[in-house]
């Protein structure tokens, strides 16, 4: 609210100022008959109050007019000064600044990733991509969440994630990926319905609460609808009947949030001497360490230990498992 104020009266500052030109301006110009330059010039130095002489001998008309000019300017930019001041200390000035080089390089980002609140899961999802080294921009209605985030790492944009300007200003037409992780499968819904009306191509991940929203959202656009507290019992339930699978997989899957044992390659970004080679051409084992433990094929279908004379066709994508260095040495390489 406060900030509201203060703009306001920065802009009535600016509003008055200009109003004040422009009838001195018009005064000498049309009162007294004066060409456009000397109206100007009169106008400024007796705002300004700077104390040139004037353009020739005033008449008693031209005095009187000169002398109420001279006292509506000093109230009117004394309010100026005043209201921008404020402004200047509140910190708004460099805030406006600050948003501004933010959106200059959210123009900037391809293929990035969109993180709709940040809440528990979305300070989940951007812990996870962050040390995937992704491009994030977070998009949070609550001012007091978004001073949580290390704003000069992590790109963000005030706002509410269900409108058009908001995702926009994110660059959801740029964005591959989009995180809808707001507490109301409502807001999640019209995210997903909007984000989908915006970019076609960007894949839609949505967060839910109740069974009866999966549904609802898959059929608004969602690619991948994800329930927090269903797959959380599901998992303390697998951990009761298979432990040590379980745990296993956790340590694949999310030991180290700056390492990873799994890693996906698209067979497109691979070099095109691979296209329709197998996966013993890749040869993986050798060069990296790592082991292909899986292949989506174009149809989606998963391949579980693919057979090593497996072809490798356009629009697939690998599943890879290895120690964090293997991985590591796998992005070096590809």
């Amino acid at each position: 609210m406060m900030n509201v104020v203060l703009r306001s009266r920065l802009y009535k500052a600016i509003f008055f100022t200009s109003l004040i030109l422009l009838i001195g301006v018009l005064g000498y110009l049309l009162l007294f008959d004066y060409s456009i330059i000397d109206a100007v010039y009169m106008t400024v130095i007796t705002v300004t109050t700077v104390g040139f002489g004037e353009v020739h001998p005033f008449s008693p008309e031209e005095k009187i007019f000169t002398t109420l000019l001279i006292i509506s300017s000093l109230f009117i930019f004394g309010y100026a000064v005043s209201s921008f001041s404020e402004y200047l200390i509140s910190g708004q000035f460099f805030q406006q600044l600050k948003i501004k080089r933010v959106q200059k390089q959210i123009e900037q980002l391809k293929n990035h990733t969109i993180v709709c609140g940040f809440g528990r899961n979305g300070k989940q999802a951007l812990a996870k991509l962050s040390s995937y080294k992704r491009n994030v921009v977070v998009v949070e209605k609550d001012k007091e969440l978004i001073q949580l985030l290390d704003t000069d790492k992590i790109l963000n944009v005030e706002g509410d994630a269900t409108t058009d300007e908001v995702l926009l200003r994110a660059g959801i037409k740029n964005a591959k990926f989009l995180i809808t992780a707001l507490p109301s499968d409502a807001d999640n819904l019209f995210v997903v319905l909007t984000a989908n009306q915006l970019n076609k191509d960007c894949k839609i991940i949505s967060r839910a609460s109740q069974e009866s929203s999966y549904s609802k959202l898959k059929i608004a656009g969602a690619d991948n609808v994800i329930m927090p507290d269903k797959l959380g019992g599901a998992h303390m339930a697998s951990l009761v009947v298979t432990p040590d699978v379980i745990e296993f997989v956790d340590r694949l899957t999310i030991e180290g949030d700056t390492t990873a044992n799994l890693e996906e390659i698209a067979i497109n970004d691979l070099p095109k001497e691979y296209i329709n080679k197998t996966i013993l051409d890749l040869d993986l084992r050798k060069k990296t360490g790592c082991t292909v433990i899986g292949y989506k094929k174009t149809n989606q279908e998963y391949i579980i230990n693919p057979e090593a004379d497996l072809k490798l066709k356009a629009g697939g994508n690998l599943i890879v498992l290895g120690r964090p260095e293997q991985i590591n040495k796998l992005r070096e390489l590809f």
